[in-house]
């Protein structure tokens, strides 16, 4: 199930399932230890007339944020039993707190009793063994805890005057077949077990009367800590300042936070302008405060592999950063480039990914070839990018004066790296490709190089290394030789994805499938995009990667075989994938030359908003035949692409009306010149 509403501070992290139940809750380090992995905690209502969970099918729901906030704005209702919810969650801006805000409606011309259930399955430090939950009657808060992390559950009701909770339970699950102590509450009573340990879950209760056709308040809250003495600190503190006061302070920060970048947004459409501010607090909730920009932290993808998205690429990063910068975000891209340099590997390359400590993550990457030969498991493109979207941040941010460090520490190594890791020809030797599926020399990684290498040699100049400038400049020259005499097809009239070494051969054969990464090729500055060769290889994209159904988008590449669900190449060649259909979306806009060729590449962005979730959330991919999301929610790299190419869009719509203003004034100079008769 698609995760949705991330909410967090950079140290937090909050997911919910479709139906708005808690579904990932991670601390201290955002996409590690997951301390719920993916268990489900129910929120539940009693009646007097009935007891419905918030999953129930009979309960209404509208999923939403508060405008330019990161807090939630969500609506419920069960019309049988006569309730309206309003839901108002955030993650605290300046301590790591979850709180939730509802205020519950009644619909009937009577008053009634309700009790309100808050129920948590944890899995500390992302498993269920040795877990103790207990409850606390000083902090009156059921107490989570193993090892060095503790977690409180909390509730309050101003309009009661209640500052203490009406029941509560603890007990074990998944056990003895018991299911967990969420089903002690379909009765309205708790049964109040102190303590539990093992493989645990608690619950808590408030009680509330509700006036006829009145409302009520009622805030729940989590708090997160290393130790009691945190946990306890955090309790009294939240009790003084008030949770009102923090959820405000909350849905202030974020609101002034989202409205910093510098654009000209009011030139977008309502509907752009939003949804790009609402990209930008998605990607930042997956960002951890210590530097880790995060691919993904979709619990749910787990069933398939045992592994998740919950890691540091590289190149993501990279390319997220770059989009933060353009924004105006320095401080996030400054901690992700000092995470890369602390990560750097004595010989100049970046793993293919990294847990968010700093730690290598999991590969399937072998380090032998075909023939028992020892290669790199590496991504080239990662080490690459990460030079190219460095300068390109010093540039923006106005601080290569304070670049030295970075040039010598990460610049220099990787660079060298990058020179040296080429064949005779001067293109770069094989590697694993940005789809960690293919090994070989792609045109994605043969863009970033050059790149990498243009961008490292500005760096050489810049600090007056003359001889490393001419030296890197040298071997980009190089890299885009051979690449224009191997990396394109006379026969076809276009370039090609990629070059493959038959080892019984000992030769490169051509890979002809035409891939979405391949627009890298003029977005990295490889080829010029007014080339022949590269507006007739974008044609041929389009025409084969288009996904032919009422959903449309574009694929990966031909045939694409991951979460395939239509083997109908010729109408579906691959699930439609966000960043690739922006990526053409980026071609339009550099390429256009009228107002009509721009409307083309708005239509698309407009595509992407269609195709997310009501909340903005845009997952990895998308049903070809329905639009629901597939794969991991959200994709911190699709967000990241929809703000580039936003900011690329509102560029090239200035210039359009400059352009036009220009052509005006033009043609009334020429009327006033004209001769008169």
């Amino acid at each position: 199930m698609a995760r949705d509403l991330p909410i967090g501070n950079g140290n937090v992290l909050i997911n919910y399932d479709a139906a708005y139940n808690i579904r990932d809750m991670y601390f201290p380090l955002v996409g590690q230890e997951n301390q719920s992995s993916d268990h489900l905690s129910h929120f539940g209502v009693w009646t007097q007339e009935g007891f419905f969970w918030i999953d129930h099918p009979e309960v209404k729901k509208s999923l939403n944020y508060l405008p330019d906030s990161l807090v939630t704005n969500v609506h419920c209702s069960h019309e049988r039993l006569g309730l309206q919810m309003l839901f108002r969650d955030g993650v605290d801006v300046q301590q790591n707190v979850f709180l939730r805000k509802l205020r519950i409606e009644n619909n009937f011309d009577m008053e009634r009793k309700i009790k309100l259930y808050f129920h948590l399955d944890l899995q500390i430090y992302g498993n269920g063994i040795g877990d103790t939950i207990y409850f606390d009657p000083e902090l009156n808060s059921l107490v989570f805890y193993k090892g060095h992390r503790y977690l409180t559950l909390s509730c309050f009701s101003p309009d009661e005057g209640k500052a203490k909770l009406s029941g509560y339970a603890t007990g074990q699950k998944g056990i003895h077949g018991l299911q967990g102590t969420w089903k002690d509450a379909e009765d309205g009573m708790l049964g109040g077990n102190p303590i539990a340990q093992g493989s645990v879950d608690g619950i808590i209760e408030m009680e509330v009367t509700l006036p006829a056709k009145g409302t009520k308040e009622v805030w729940f809250w989590i708090c997160f800590g290393k130790s009691k003495q945190e946990i306890e600190r955090m309790e009294r503190l939240l009790r003084t300042v008030t949770p009102q006061a923090m959820l405000q302070r909350t849905h202030d920060h974020w609101v002034k936070w989202v409205n910093q970048d510098s654009h000209e947004l009011s030139l977008l459409k309502p509907e752009i302008q939003a949804f790009y501010k609402r990209s930008l607090l998605i990607t930042k909730t997956n960002i951890d405060n210590r530097g880790a920009i995060i691919a993904a932290n979709d619990s749910d993808i787990l069933k398939f592999a045992k592994d998740s998205y919950s890691y540091m690429w590289p190149r993501d990063g990279a390319l997220v950063s770059h989009a933060l910068d353009r924004a105006g975000y320095y401080e996030l891209s400054r901690k992700f480039f000092d995470f890369c340099k602390k990560a750097m590997t004595p010989e100049g390359y970046l793993m293919h990914k990294y847990n968010p400590d700093g730690s290598v993550g999991s590969s399937w990457h072998p380090w032998v070839n075909q023939k028992g030969n020892k290669q790199l498991a590496i991504q080239e493109d990662e080490t690459a990018l990460v030079i190219y979207t460095l300068w390109h941040h010093h540039k923006l941010a106005g601080t290569l004066s304070k670049s030295k460090d970075d040039y010598d520490q990460l610049v220099i190594p990787a660079a060298d790296f990058l020179a040296h890791y080429r064949d005779a020809s001067g293109l770069p030797l094989p590697s694993y490709d940005l789809w960690e599926e293919r090994y070989g020399v792609m045109a994605f990684t043969v863009s970033s190089v050059y790149a990498g290498l243009i961008a490292a040699s500005r760096f050489a100049e810049y600090h007056e290394d003359k001889v490393r400038a001419v030296y890197y400049a040298d071997k980009a020259e190089q890299v885009k030789k051979a690449a224009n005499e191997q990396l394109y097809s006379e026969e076809k009239q276009q370039f090609i994805r990629s070059l493959y070494w038959n080892y019984d051969k000992e030769a490169y054969e051509p890979d002809f499938t035409l891939d979405a990464s391949m627009y890298a090729l003029f977005d990295f500055g490889l080829i010029e995009k007014t080339d022949s060769r590269m507006i007739n290889t974008m044609q041929a994209m389009k025409e084969k990667l288009w996904v032919h159904t009422e959903i449309g988008g574009l694929a990966r590449y031909e045939n694409d075989y991951y979460h395939q669900v239509s083997h109908d190449i010729a109408k579906v060649p691959g699930n439609p994938w966000f960043i690739c259909t922006l990526w053409y979306a980026e071609w339009l806009i550099a390429s256009a030359a009228s107002n009509t060729e721009l409307q083309e590449a708005e239509n698309l962005m407009q595509w992407a908003i269609k195709h997310a979730l009501p909340s903005g959330v845009m997952a990895e991919q998308v049903h070809p035949f329905t639009g629901e999301p597939m794969s991991v929610s959200p994709l911190t790299w699709s967000h990241a692409s929809f703000i580039k190419v936003t900011q690329e869009y509102l560029s090239r719509l200035k210039d359009m009306k400059n352009i036009g203003r220009k052509q005006k004034n033009d043609a009334s100079e020429d009327k006033v010149l004209e001769p008169v008769n």
